[in-house]
C-alpha cells in the first residue's frame, strides 16, 4: 500500500468516525421529535387551546404517579380516574410533598398507554413542562389540562381504546443556583461573618 493510499484510507476512516459521532449526537433530539410528531412510545401532543370539536363518545382517563428510587417526595394523583367526552378539555391534579429537610428540585417524565393513543392525548398545560422546586415539608397541587383529539376515532389502532392511562415519574434534578445558594446557608452563618 502506498503512502497516498494510506492517507486516503485514513481520511475515509476519519470521515466515518465524524459521521457516526454526528449521527449519535443527533439521535436524541431526532427521536424526541419523532415521538412527539407520531405519538410513538406514548408521547403526548401539546396545544395552546382545547379542541374545537367535542364528540358524544366518552373515554376514561386514568392517572398514575411514581418517583425514582431514593427521591425524597411523595407524589400521587388526587383522583385516579375521570371520564370525559372526546375533544372535551379535562383538568386533573397531582399532589407532591417534599419529605426531606432541604429544598428539592424535580422534573417529571411522562407517557401514555396504550401507545397507539399517545399522539391523540394532547396537553394544554402541565406541571411536567417545567422543573418543580419544593421547600422542606412543602406540599403542592399540580394541574394538568388536556383533551383527547377527536381524530382518535379515525385511527385503526387507537379508536378501540376505552381507557387511556397518563403516567408520570418524578426524577431529582440539580437545584437552580438561587435555591442551591439558599440551601448552602445554615442558620447562624450570617451572624458569624
Amino acid at each position: 500500500m502506498t503512502l497516498q493510499q494510506t492517507h486516503k484510507t485514513a481520511l475515509k476512516m476519519a470521515g466515518v468516525v465524524v459521521f457516526m459521532g454526528a449521527m449519535a449526537w443527533a439521535a436524541v433530539p431526532f427521536y424526541d421529535w419523532f415521538c412527539r410528531v407520531t405519538g410513538f412510545g406514548g408521547t403526548t401532543g401539546q396545544a395552546v387551546a382545547g379542541s374545537d370539536v367535542i364528540l358524544d363518545k366518552t373515554i376514561k382517563i386514568r392517572f398514575d404517579g411514581s418517583i425514582e428510587r431514593d427521591f425524597p417526595w411523595t407524589f400521587k394523583p388526587v383522583q385516579r380516574e375521570v371520564e370525559i367526552r372526546i375533544g372535551e378539555t379535562g383538568l386533573a391534579f397531582y399532589e407532591a410533598t417534599n419529605n426531606s429537610d432541604r429544598p428539592v428540585a424535580g422534573t417529571a417524565s411522562y407517557n401514555v398507554a396504550p401507545y397507539s393513543a399517545g399522539g391523540y392525548f394532547t396537553k394544554i398545560d402541565c406541571f411536567c413542562f417545567e422543573m418543580q422546586v419544593l421547600q422542606p415539608g412543602e406540599t403542592v397541587s399540580m394541574p394538568v389540562t388536556f383533551y383527547v383529539d377527536p381524530e382518535i376515532t379515525e385511527d385503526n389502532d387507537a379508536k378501540f381504546a376505552k381507557v387511556i392511562t397518563l403516567s408520570y415519574t418524578f426524577h431529582e434534578t440539580d437545584l437552580p443556583e438561587e435555591y442551591a445558594a439558599l440551601d448552602a446557608e445554615t442558620p447562624g452563618t450570617a451572624d458569624q461573618n
